[in-house]
């Protein structure tokens, strides 16, 4: 009896970290859990209680087993929050006044954080998508320029390492991205002034975030949205 309860507690304290590097983004949307053999190493359990774990976070439709590729992370953690939000967007667009706001405060505090947390590796991704950002530009590439834009936002969420931003981020990270791309490529295809002044907003906030300096990465975070916001307003009223 004793013995079972064991086991119990042991899969449910593997449960516990297989769902903490859910949370904390380290596998995200798509990714591949590392062989059974390897969590088994990394947690000091058997394999079986690894085994154990993975189908209760299946049976939760969090994981999913793909025969002969092995067991990958579901987007259920994503579309509980956001999956109505495309289409409400889409078809309302004074919605997405609602979205810049909320972004304002969210990702505000997310480069806050960010510039504060963020490891060496994540300085180093950012600084990546940064460059990939400048060469969509240079390049003229609207499309590419939109797509990095949408990734720098999401590098940022998650060198906030508060799980609670990333969560609220990754819930409803379709929308915002989709909401950056409309926004970000519309404004980008209004001139190269408006396309040079994000550049810009970009470069200030990587800077800041990069060079540990929280107040600056929040203020330049809400000054990007800031703009965005009015260039939308504009677009939006015919001016």
């Amino acid at each position: 009896m004793r013995e079972r309860a064991h086991a119990r507690s042991r899969v449910e304290a593997t449960m516990r970290r297989l769902e903490t590097s859910l949370l904390d983004g380290t596998w995200g949307v798509g990714a591949r859990l590392p062989a059974e053999r390897v969590l088994a190493e990394q947690y000091g359990v058997a394999r079986n209680t690894v085994r154990e774990a993975i189908q209760r976070l299946a049976a939760r439709g969090l994981l999913t087993s793909r025969r002969g590729a092995g067991v990958f992370v579901t987007d259920r953690l994503r579309t509980g929050v956001a999956s109505p939000w495309g289409e409400l967007v889409a078809d309302h667009p004074a919605l997405r006044d609602d979205i810049l706001e909320f972004r304002r405060v969210l990702e505000g505090a997310t480069a806050y954080f960010a510039a504060m947390r963020a490891t060496k590796a994540e300085v180093k991704a950012i600084e990546a998508l940064m460059r990939a950002l400048e060469a969509a530009r240079r390049a003229d590439d609207k499309a590419a320029e939109a797509a990095a834009d949408a990734k720098l936002h999401e590098a940022i969420a998650k060198a906030s390492h508060n799980t609670m931003f990333l969560h609220l981020h990754a819930s409803v990270l379709g929308v915002l991205r989709e909401h950056i791309t409309i926004n970000g490529t519309g404004l980008r295809e209004q001139g190269d002034d408006e396309s040079i002044v994000l550049l810009q907003q970009h470069r200030t906030l990587c800077d800041a975030i990069c060079s540990r300096r929280p107040e600056e990465a929040r203020t330049a975070m809400q000054t990007h949205i800031d703009f965005v916001r009015g260039k939308v307003s504009e677009h939006g009223s015919g001016r």
